[in-house]
This record gives C-alpha cells, sequence and structure tokens, in this order.
C-alpha cells in the first residue's frame, strides 16, 4: 500500500465574504409595507398606539429586508389539554410552545417575504435541556380580515387587529386550510382555541409580547409571556 500524499498546507486564511442585506430603501415596495397596519387599523386607533409601536410597525421594508428581535422568554404554562395539544401541532411544524416551564433566552426574526404576501416570522424559543424550538409561521396580507398566520402545512387563522389600553391586539378569527387551491374552514368545534396575541410597549426601547390561547370546554391551553427588544 502506497504512502499516503501529505495534507496540503494552508499558506493563508482569507476573510470569508458574507452576503449583504438587501437595502432598506423606501421605494414603492417599502412605503406599501409601511401602510398595511395603519390601514387595517384606521387613524384613530393607529394614533392610540405609542410612538415606538407605530414605528416598529410601519417600517418602509424593502422585500428581503431583514429585522432581528433579541429577548427573554418569562413565562411559558401549558395546562394537559395544551400540552396534548402542542404535541399534536408537531405534526404542522410545531407552532406552538411545547414544553411548560420553558424560560430564557428567545430571538425573532423578521423578514419582508412578496412570496408570502407579507412577512415571514422565525422564533426561536428556549427548550430545557434539549435544542431551542424554532417556529416558523408567515404573515400575509389578504383574506376577509386584511391579515393571516399561516403556520405550513395548509394551516392558518385569519387575524382581527384592535387597539386596547395602548396596546396592540391580534385576536383570531377563524382558522382554515388549503387544499389544492382551495381553503376551507376548519368547524368552530374542531377548532383548537381562541388565539389572542398582546404587543405592549415597555420601558425605552423593550416591548412585550404575551400569546394566549383558550378553547371554549378546556378553558386556558396555553400561555406565553416574554420580552424583546430590536437587534
Amino acid at each position: 500500500m502506497g504512502a499516503l500524499a501529505p495534507w496540503p498546507k494552508v499558506a493563508s486564511w482569507e476573510r470569508a465574504t458574507l452576503p449583504e442585506c438587501p437595502p432598506n430603501e423606501p421605494n414603492d415596495a417599502g412605503r406599501a409595507a409601511a401602510a398595511r397596519y395603519p390601514k387595517l387599523l384606521g387613524d384613530v386607533a393607529w394614533a392610540r398606539l405609542p410612538e415606538p409601536v407605530r414605528k416598529r410597525f410601519s417600517k418602509s421594508s424593502a422585500p428581503g429586508h431583514v429585522t432581528l428581535y433579541r429577548g427573554e422568554v418569562v413565562e411559558t404554562e401549558l395546562s394537559f389539554a395544551g400540552r396534548c395539544l402542542a404535541h399534536l401541532a408537531k405534526l404542522i411544524g410545531a407552532p406552538l410552545p411545547a414544553v411548560h416551564g420553558a424560560t430564557g433566552p428567545a430571538t425573532v426574526t423578521v423578514i419582508e417575504d412578496p412570496a408570502f404576501g407579507g412577512q415571514t416570522w422565525t422564533r426561536v424559543y428556549p427548550r430545557p435541556q434539549s435544542f431551542p424550538q424554532v417556529v416558523h409561521s408567515a404573515k400575509r396580507f389578504g383574506g376577509p380580515t386584511g391579515l393571516e398566520e399561516y403556520v405550513g402545512s395548509g394551516i392558518g387563522m385569519t387575524l382581527a387587529l384592535a387597539v386596547e389600553d395602548g396596546a396592540l391586539v391580534f385576536r383570531s378569527e377563524r382558522y382554515f386550510v388549503e387544499i389544492l387551491g382551495r381553503r376551507l374552514l376548519i368547524p368552530r368545534s374542531f377548532e383548537p382555541g381562541h388565539m389572542v396575541i398582546v404587543h405592549t410597549q415597555d420601558e425605552g426601547a423593550r416591548f412585550s409580547f404575551r400569546l394566549t390561547l383558550t378553547h371554549r370546554l378546556f378553558g386556558r391551553l396555553i400561555h406565553q409571556l416574554a420580552y424583546f427588544e430590536e437587534v
């Protein structure tokens, strides 16, 4: 058996060149993106939001622009029924917090993605003694309420927006499934529950994100509270 060839020497290290993010220039697409939430809420309700929230949800974001938030999950509560639901939801990509009591560092990445009709969201949540949970979803600006949350596998929900006590509130209206280009509403008796997401401005640049899922028969299934700030 012949001798092995010597390992090639590396003369020098070269700095890797990373792709640049698309510039966030105020073009037509960016201006249209900036008007989405104000248009959905209306002038009166929009004016009741704190200025940092209005600024956060009216960015002139060009396609491909990335916004990163970092923070911490401080509460995660799942009832027994909530744990069962979160386990079943793994079949469609695990869109719900899955571990009762999980707290710790978290990140959220938002990308302007016209292919999805709005934005893609990637959330990374802590799981004790395990890899973090990664949740993918897309916010699409369309449908009967003007806003939808799509979690994959054809599953999504229409959302209604409101301003309450200075907070921006997202409420689920109807759940649906898309099959072969057709949209079918899921009967209310089979819906996982009423989803409420509350975005509240905190001190400085920090804001809170509170998610609550409540079932008409089983009560509160899932509750999560996290604090974030933009990087």
